[in-house]
């Protein structure tokens, strides 16, 4: 599996998304919190790969501490053309998450074994996502669940590196 750069969001936010995934599992569709049994926390993610070593998350710890982490508006509900069928809340890609993005991408430049492409800049889709693997239909009825969408504004309670194998998160930034 992998280690991810996550976003976490504040408690409010956790909550709403929270939301949504109930929302998902009583039309039918499988959310992730049905999938991963509530251990799962709601997040963004900034990259993924095979491992990222110490050394780059002690840079992280200490430049995640300098920079100004904006508060995130999921806002839009999509899913990707992958033929994987992701139902996902869509964050506004404004020039203070790309920052951010490209600040984390700088410190993890050379130093990830194994990174994701499509968290690369350039290539991310910045997004929280709410349910994945679905067939065609449990698309359709995510959707119907879903909208009319509210946007939620998250603010960055922490920053960490989890392992997707184990759940496990190696928190670089607390608030």
């Amino acid at each position: 599996m992998a280690d991810a750069l996550q976003v976490f969001f504040d408690d409010r936010a956790e909550a709403e998304v929270r939301v949504r995934w109930e929302r998902l599992t009583a039309a039918g569709v499988p959310s992730l919190a049905t999938r991963t049994h509530r251990r799962h926390r709601p997040h963004l993610s900034l990259a993924l790969g095979l491992a990222i070593p110490q050394k780059a998350r002690a840079d992280l710890r200490r430049d995640l501490a300098l920079l100004a982490l904006p508060d995130l508006w999921l806002y839009t509900l999509g899913t990707f053309p992958d033929g994987q069928h992701t139902l996902f809340l869509g964050a506004v890609t404004d020039t203070e998450l790309l920052a951010v993005h490209s600040a984390v991408h700088d410190v993890l430049a050379g130093r990830v074994r194994g990174p994701a492409g499509q968290y690369l800049p350039g290539a991310w889709v910045p997004h929280c996502t709410l349910a994945q693997d679905l067939t065609v239909e449990q698309v359709a009825a995510g959707f119907a669940a879903l909208l009319p969408l509210r946007p939620i504004r998250a603010a960055v309670s922490g920053v960490g590196i989890t392992d997707t194998r184990t759940g496990e998160i190696d928190f670089l930034l607390t608030r």
